[in-house]
């Protein structure tokens, strides 16, 4: 598990760097545009590509940490035996919907590639954020799929109740 863990670490440290880009990157374009009346092409789309990938690299970590959002409404009286059990089916299910997703996304990668679809103004490749998208997403899927199976180790946090609908 601890290689999931550096794995995830790193991700979502990527995920921060994208997000740091994107904020100067809109922050210079402002001022450009207030200042000197030019802005920075297509920063929009490159916006949008950052936040994309950046999303699916968030998602390693916030499995890990049980960051998701969850409703215990129906099972907080539970015992706690039955909820570590449905706490682990759940993560056998996301296991399943994030390797789904990941599939599909390789396959929209592969379709960007081959019909050279790119964004508006600069024609920045498609395929480039599905490839980006897609190890994110495994591993999302593999650290789910270890929780199913083995459980939650003692080190990680519990779920967090700020988050618990």
């Amino acid at each position: 598990m601890k290689i999931l863990e550096n794995l995830a670490k790193f991700c979502a440290i990527l995920a921060g760097v994208l997000l740091t880009f994107i904020t100067l990157m809109t922050c210079l374009s402002i001022v450009g545009r207030e200042t000197i009346g030019k802005t920075i092409s297509g920063d929009f789309e490159l916006s949008g590509v950052a936040a994309g990938a950046a999303i699916a690299l968030f998602m390693p970590w916030c499995q890990l940490k049980r960051g998701n959002i969850f409703v215990d409404f129906f099972t907080n009286k539970a015992s706690p035996s039955t909820q570590n059990k449905m706490e682990r089916f759940g993560a056998l299910l996301l296991a399943l919907v994030m390797a789904l997703v990941a599939w599909r996304t390789v396959l929209g990668g592969l379709n960007a590639y081959s019909s050279n679809s790119g964004t508006m103004l600069l024609g920045f490749p498609e395929y480039v954020v599905y490839c980006a998208m897609v190890p994110p997403l495994v591993l999302t899927a593999l650290i789910a799929l270890h929780q199913g199976i083995f459980g939650f180790a003692s080190d990680e946090s519990e779920a967090n109740p700020e988050f618990a609908v």
